[in-house]
């Protein structure tokens, strides 16, 4: 594996990475109704590669933000 190769991956590795941090942090910041739901959302935004994006498809707008003050 040569260098340029090794150092995409890591930049990949480091997207995905953020990405899951966001989707996890909008997770704990929600009110999802129940504890169980919002439980629920944080394991599927924390599976590897493709949790950020099924959170960010199809739970993000069902949690409601807390108001700002």
């Amino acid at each position: 594996m040569t260098s340029s190769t090794l150092g995409t991956w890591i930049a990949i590795g480091f997207i995905f990475f953020a990405l899951t941090i966001l989707a996890f942090m909008d997770v704990a910041r929600k009110n999802f109704g129940s504890t169980g739901k919002k439980a629920l959302w944080g394991i599927i935004a924390l599976l590897p590669f493709v949790g950020w994006l099924i959170y960010f498809l199809l739970g993000m707008r069902r949690g409601v933000a807390p108001p700002k003050e």
